[in-house]
């Protein structure tokens, strides 16, 4: 083991595997264990129309254990249509599990690995799409979630788990979960019930280069998918995977490697291993890791804000990402975090069809909600109808140009560029705006709070255009932060903090264009007056501040730091 925080594991596919010979496997060997590290393989025996040999699969087995590499075996469950056939309607050759000589297939891709291997993981192709005749047949009057959660459920016990453990009934069965979690009940990825037939589960946090990739993947993903598959499957998450690909930059390369880390993953798999060897993009990695497991043998485990995000929902598409990197530290969850004291509620949350009894019963003892304007178009009947508000969404659009803070005689802060909001109304003085958005003479509230029982719910407009967030003015962000976390918080954007309960913060400013070093404030009510850099022991006096918090004042202790693009820091009050 190179590292006492996490193991290093490479995935080796069936295509590359099939070829390999001695001098490949010594040469690939010899780079990633030099730039990285390697403490385990996952060696695939299967993908698409390619099986490989038992002998070849063998050969690299015995040759990586004689280095001190652990291997495991892999499956990637997809098939290429045989010549003759009618094609199915599936994407990326997924699997038509209604096929019989498909399932006989899948059945036997199981059997052989676990005949090999003690511990098989499935790549995040094991999912279906297939809307061919038969599938539409067997769906009858179901949706095609509903459909593909009994069917899946089905495939994992009598196609997959059960065939590998008669074959060796002490082998360890590992499911990967993709980077696209608010899809998966479209395609039948089912934690909540896998977790139940599975030993294991597996993260992707690949992110590559958002602005060009086809999918919603904001760079914080990479950290808050860990977490939400630990919150889902507490103490089975085998680790975060990602790869290189549409990366084109050894930071964006790197930037996911160090938040899987930050996560606590206790695996960083690097896919795949042909596209490791040679690559300039493991030229750092040892050097950050050796960095990052110095500092995580001394943090306590990873807090942040709870964000409800139900099994099987969507709305509003990993949007508690894009506020973790506004230096909001998330902790998405399946659970409704009812003990908590303040909480975070996206259009996703919506889905929970008990939501508003979970939410009034919540706010009424004393806890804190934030909905997002999301949340609050899709359930302004039921919130009205609950007293919890009596807000709701137009069918307007406001552009803001202009931002107020309410409570503040000088918190006015004009911009250039517009953000179109929507526009949210709502009962003057029933409830409060402490934010404001808007241009000339007309403005909708941003961040607005109702009071009921003894807690509060607060609502925050979102962009139509998610990307939008990180345009909003410090000063607007900063009242956030004090809603969400009313003691503690970092003044700036740009960057993320990851929180750990021991009172560690970790903070990483992301590598973008034209991004320069930040001045950030780091803010605490807390009786302490040094922040201490935990990697070089310098420490940064704080001064005294006074914010304007509703009608009071309140103070903060606050230290500036500085964030350069591609390093992270490592704080801690004292």
């Amino acid at each position: 083991m190179h590292y006492n925080n996490f193991n290093i594991a490479v995935y080796l596919p069936a295509w590359t595997a099939s070829e390999m010979t001695l001098d490949d496997l010594e040469k690939g060997y010899q780079f990633i264990e030099k730039y990285a590290g390697l403490d385990k393989v996952y060696l695939e025996t299967h993908r698409d129309s390619r099986t490989v040999d038992k002998e070849q699969l063998l050969m690299i087995k015995s040759f990586l254990e004689s280095k001190g590499v652990t291997v495991s075996g892999g499956i990637t469950t997809t098939l290429r249509d045989e010549d003759g056939e009618e094609p199915k309607r599936r994407i990326f050759n997924n699997i038509c599990y209604t096929d019989p000589k498909m399932r006989a297939k899948v059945k036997e891709m199981s059997e052989y690995a676990a005949g090999i291997f003690d511990e098989v993981i499935l790549d995040d192709f094991y999912f279906t799409g297939c809307t061919c005749s038969n599938c539409i047949s067997l769906k009858g009057e179901r949706d095609w979630a509903t459909f593909r959660k009994s069917l899946m459920k089905e495939v994992s016990e009598d196609l997959i788990v059960g065939p590998a453990r008669e074959v060796n009934p002490g082998v360890r069965m590992v499911i990967k979960y993709p980077n696209w979690r608010e899809s998966y009940h479209f395609t039948g990825y089912l934690p909540d019930v896998q977790q139940e037939i599975f030993d294991a589960t597996y993260t992707g946090t690949e992110t590559r280069s958002p602005k060009f990739a086809d999918q919603h993947l904001p760079e914080y993903l990479s950290y808050s998918m860990v977490r939400y598959i630990d919150n889902a499957w507490p103490g089975r998450n085998g680790g975060g995977w990602f790869d290189t690909y549409q990366c084109w930059s050894a930071d964006r390369y790197l930037e996911q490697a160090y938040l899987t880390a930050f996560a606590k993953a206790p695996e960083l798999m690097l896919f795949q291993w042909a596209d490791l060897v040679d690559n300039h993009f493991l030229g750092g990695m040892k050097i950050q890791l050796d960095k990052i497991d110095f500092m995580l043998d001394h943090v306590g485990k990873p807090v942040g804000l709870p964000v409800y995000i139900p099994y099987a929902s969507c709305g509003e598409n990993h949007l508690e990402m894009r506020f973790g990197m506004l230096g909001i530290p998330m902790d998405p969850t399946p659970e409704f975090p009812a003990g908590e004291k303040v909480i975070f509620l996206t259009e996703s949350s919506a889905s929970d069809t008990d939501i508003i009894s979970k939410l009034r019963d919540y706010v009424l003892l004393g806890g804190d909600a934030v909905i997002t304007s999301g949340f609050l178009r899709k359930m302004q009947e039921e919130l009205h109808r609950a007293g919890l508000t009596e807000a709701h969404v137009s069918d307007r659009k406001i552009s803001v140009r202009r931002y107020q803070l309410t409570d503040d005689n000088a918190g006015y802060i004009d911009m250039s560029d517009a953000i179109i909001f929507p526009e949210i109304l709502h009962g003057n003085n029933a409830s409060w705006s402490i934010v404001n958005g808007g241009d000339g003479d007309y403005h909708t509230p941003l961040m607005l709070e109702s009071l009921y029982g003894k807690g509060r719910l607060y609502t925050l407009s979102v962009p139509e255009n998610q990307a939008d967030i990180c345009k909003l003015p410090v000063e607007v962000i900063d009242v956030m932060k004090r809603i969400f976390n009313s003691d503690d918080y970092s003044s700036g954007n740009g960057y993320s903090e990851f929180t750990y309960d021991d009172g560690s913060m970790v903070f990483y400013r992301y590598v973008k264009d034209d991004v320069r070093p930040a001045h950030v404030k780091i803010c605490s009510t807390k009786d302490v007056n040094v922040l201490l850099d935990m990697a070089t022991g310098e420490m940064i006096e704080s001064r005294t501040e006074i914010v304007r918090e509703g009608w009071n004042d309140k103070k903060f202790n606050v230290a500036d730091v500085i964030l350069e693009p591609g390093k992270f820091k490592w704080f801690m009050w004292k």
